[in-house]
């Protein structure tokens, strides 16, 4: 199985986007303001279209300020569920507005070490994927999910939002090693265990050898990874992100590095 890594064109992105906002928006204007959301129960409905509005609120703005950072104002939240729904689609609109005229490669505020208009273009069109799946769970309306779009989501979420190290950190490897298979794109990412240490300047939160991985180069041919899991690209992506079920995945390995990285991946993502 061949390693990919390659992202996907910001036309892809952009297109995926737009789709997966507006079948958000078209699920959660069916549906009861007040249904718990299953993967975040401190949610119902209405505080699911609200968090996606602020955040393509939010990315809209920083997109409009780059390169520089613009003031965090909290807009106020309207009380009803029509004018939520008005609020979204003028702030989705204005970030798919916004990211279709900038340059992929222009500088852009963000919270990586990748400060660039395109991985706000690529995390955002996740995001979006990520709750539109909230959307239809609190709903129970499922539809399918893009394979292309989830392998290169099961990257991201590996490599990003849990592989990746801030330059304030520092990362130690260690030795054992996981293969996640992407059954039906051909997609394989290895990953090594490691320590993580450092303290985040803006909190001033200290982390002390907290064990996490990191996405590597695959390795020669005759060298086997302690664990495997594997599953399809949607399988994958939304198990990663805690919206699917240990039965939708098959693992093999070593049981101790597996209880491992089940630890790292049942995390909460900040």
């Amino acid at each position: 199985m061949t390693p990919l890594h390659t992202r996907l064109s910001p036309d892809v992105y952009l297109d995926h986007l737009r789709s997966e906002s507006q079948r958000f928006r078209e699920v959660l204007a069916r549906c009861d303001p007040a249904a718990r959301v299953p993967a975040c129960p401190d949610w119902d409905a209405a505080d699911l279209l609200w968090h996606l509005a602020t955040v393509q609120r939010w990315w809209a703005e920083v997109l409009v300020a780059r390169p520089e950072r613009p003031e965090e104002v909290d807009p106020p939240r309207p009380e009803a569920y029509a004018d939520l729904l008005e609020a979204y689609d003028e702030w989705s609109a204005q970030l798919a507005r916004v990211l279709d005229g900038a340059d992929p490669a222009d500088e852009a505020w963000n919270w990586s070490d990748d400060h660039t208009v395109g991985f706000i273009l690529r995390r955002q069109a996740h995001e979006a994927l990520i709750h539109r799946v909230d959307a239809e769970q609190v709903a129970g309306a499922a539809s399918e999910v893009d394979a292309v779009l989830a392998g290169d989501g099961v990257h991201e979420v590996l490599d990003v939002m849990y592989g990746g190290c801030p330059p304030w950190g520092s990362w130690a490897p260690g030795e054992e090693t996981v293969r996640v298979d992407v059954t039906d794109t051909g997609q394989a990412f290895w990953l090594r265990f490691g320590v993580f240490s450092g303290t985040d300047p803006d909190s001033g939160t200290t982390y002390a050898d907290e064990e996490d991985f990191h996405v590597v180069e695959a390795p020669d041919d005759d060298v086997e990874p302690d664990v495997v899991v594997d599953g399809t690209a949607a399988v994958l992506d939304l198990w990663l992100w805690n919206r699917g079920k240990d039965a939708d995945i098959s693992t093999a390995g070593d049981q101790g590095v597996l209880a491992r990285f089940r630890a790292v991946v049942g995390s909460p993502i900040d």
